[in-house]
């Protein structure tokens, strides 16, 4: 079973600036490109952090972005010294004076090219961020992929979603004969009904049915002849028993 990978989502031509970018270049580039966020790199194209609207808004307002969480326990601003109220055109003119260096957040939070769009989607909201850089295997930048990229998956026809699920999953990996188990999928909510050999089985079936690229939710109607959840092994029978015929049948048909 295939699952898609970020180097299939992400946005391959990147806007990133580097440590030097002053605030007001910064600034322009947000607004020229209309993005939301980028990732800052060094000369050889590694990320050393990102940058988004929030960071440049919280500098503006006298606030370190590392220290957001403390912007509601003291002023915004800040008495320059000598005494005297800060003016608006002092605020801008430090602010300007700022580079992409003290605007960014770091360590950066990255994910590789072949990563699986779970493993962003968890990152995501782990970290609470709405964007990742993507890097290859040096940590160079190579794109960047946002909460809304992520989000495409969902519009994968039901058609393809149902032909993943019979074909690779109830054929080629539980071995099931054609028509066994019965696929339904409606707005990338899959149904599956039908009866297995075993719970194990079921369990396994909507287990991999979860983890199918667009999949919503799976709806579990499947039942099952043998509840193996709470088997216990059973001692083989020597050989020459069995040729015997004493107890006849296999090891597993005596076990019921």
């Amino acid at each position: 079973m295939k699952h898609s990978k970020i180097g299939s989502l992400m946005v391959n031509d990147v806007v990133s600036v580097i440590p030097q970018t002053p605030f007001k270049e910064v600034a322009k580039l947000f607004a020229v490109h209309r993005i939301s966020g980028l990732p800052v790199v060094d000369t050889d194209d590694k990320v050393l952090g990102v940058i988004s609207e929030s960071d440049l808004v919280l500098r503006q307002a006298g606030v370190s972005p590392e220290s957001e969480s403390l912007r509601s326990a003291r002023p915004a601003w800040r008495s320059p010294p000598g005494g005297g109220d800060r003016t608006e055109s002092t605020a801008d003119t430090e602010a300007q004076a700022l580079s992409a260096r003290e605007l960014m957040s770091h360590p950066a939070i990255t994910v590789q090219t072949h990563d699986t769009i779970a493993v962003a989607a968890r990152i995501m909201a782990q970290h609470r961020v709405e964007r990742l850089p993507v890097v290859d295997a040096e940590g160079r930048l190579v794109g960047i992929v946002t909460r809304r990229d992520l989000l495409q998956v969902f519009l994968r026809p039901d058609p393809d979603i149902r032909r993943e699920i019979v074909d690779e999953i109830l054929a080629q990996t539980l071995w099931l004969s054609p028509g066994a188990v019965q696929v339904h999928v409606i707005d990338g909510v899959v149904t599956l009904e039908g009866q297995l050999e075993r719970f194990s089985d079921s369990q396994v079936a909507v287990r991999l049915a979860q983890q199918v690229d667009g999949v919503v939710s799976v709806i579990d109607k499947l039942t099952y002849r043998y509840d193996d959840s709470r088997s216990r092994p059973v001692r083989q029978t020597p050989p020459s028993v069995m040729e015997d015929g004493g107890h006849g049948g296999t090891p597993w048909e005596r076990s019921l």
